[in-house]
């Protein structure tokens, strides 16, 4: 199998390359986060004009056809510069929601904002009961007048506070944990009886809990139709799953290389660590796992990309292996960096923390672990 990339990935992979090493000092990705929605909007402007924004859309959606692969180069750059603008959640998650609308009025209406960076949008799918299960939905939108009326809460929104456009799933019919009976609203966020509670989440990025008090969204706003959103919800968060994961495998491979430069010029007994066989060993697990896990997200991306049957039982594997040996050669990376490895002060600690916080996204281990046996 070629594993080579085009004159045009490559082109993509140093692009972002480039804007990580210049734009994203630890330093200034600091001052990022720190900001109002936990990211610089100059930064997310310079994105759309790279064309980045537009990259997993279609030609007919004003996109650039970009597969699976493209979408795995991009955020295995940002994960190497712990990139805090919402690429996932705005783009990933939300964009590819719009994107697989059977609605072609609301895409119309809604993408060119979103590719262009003048709109900010956000999918509250997640509720605080639910655990992984996408159709345990409580919220529900009653029929009301042409419209729907939808009441609930949503919890761990990314971007939702930042966001001027929610894609919400609710429950129009059934039982709470039927898989039939789901529909997916565009809600705009300035809508009467929608609040919004925004923080900064352990990993440096921003979240929101969203809150639906008999809000109204007219019939025009359904992204699919009625009670026939749960294939897509599934589909966007297998993307969103397989962005993440590339974004870990970057962050891996700052760990480790990180790891061995400190090794070497860190001395103890007036030798350098990295002289020590024991220390050693641990490096050359910490390698191996990562080109493992490396391995599996090239397999599931090619898989991904090519529509194959078992894609999602690949992403499921590789979302296993970040959470069992991405969180392993994050553990040895702080251990081997000693008491500095968990302060504030040092990137190691802030890789480790959305190094763990991306295993809990969309399905932990054991989770993406039952997945997988299942398929």
């Amino acid at each position: 199998m070629d594993f080579s990339l085009t004159d045009e990935q490559a082109m993509l992979r140093e692009s972002v390359e480039q804007f990580v090493s210049k734009a994203y000092t630890f330093e200034k990705r600091e001052k990022y986060s720190a900001l109002q929605h936990g990211f610089a909007p100059e930064n997310w402007q310079q994105f759309a004009e790279l064309g980045w924004l537009a990259l997993p859309f279609t030609e007919d959606d004003g996109g650039f056809d970009g597969s699976p692969i493209e979408t795995m180069l991009l955020m295995q750059e940002f994960g190497k510069g712990l990139v805090v603008e919402p690429y996932v959640a705005s783009i990933i998650l939300a964009g590819g929601a719009l994107k697989r609308s059977t609605n072609n009025q609301l895409k119309q209406r809604l993408l060119p904002s979103i590719l262009d960076g003048s709109a900010q949008a956000a999918f509250a799918f997640a509720e605080a009961v639910a655990g992984y299960n996408l159709a345990d939905i409580s919220t529900t939108a009653t029929k009301d007048s042409g419209g729907y009326r939808i009441t609930g809460d949503k919890v761990v929104v990314l971007n939702g506070a930042a966001a001027d456009w929610l894609l919400v799933s609710a429950r129009t019919s059934g039982d709470r944990r039927d898989a039939d009976g789901i529909s997916l609203f565009c809600v705009p966020a300035s809508v009467d009886g929608l609040t919004r509670r925004g923080y900064p989440t352990v990993d440096g990025m921003h979240a929101a809990e969203v809150s639906f008090a008999d809000v109204a969204v007219s019939a025009e706003n359904l992204v699919v139709a009625e009670g026939a959103a749960l294939p897509l919800i599934q589909a966007v968060i297998d993307d969103a799953t397989l962005a993440v994961s590339a974004e870990a495998v970057g962050i891996m491979e700052m760990l480790n290389s990180r790891t061995v430069e400190y090794t070497k010029t860190r001395e103890q007994f007036g030798v350098p660590l990295s002289s020590f066989q024991a220390l050693q060993h641990r490096m050359v697990d910490m390698f191996t796992d990562f080109e493992m896990t490396r391995s599996l997200l090239l397999m599931a991306a090619i898989k991904a990309a090519e529509s194959s049957t078992d894609a999602a039982r690949a992403i499921a594997a590789l979302k296993y292996q970040i959470g069992t040996a991405g969180r392993k050669l994050g553990q040895e990376a702080v251990q081997l960096h000693g008491g500095m490895g968990v302060t504030d002060e040092l990137d190691v600690a802030h890789y480790f923390k959305r190094l763990t916080t991306i295993d809990t996204l969309f399905g932990n281990a054991d989770y993406q672990l039952a997945r997988f046996t299942e398929q």
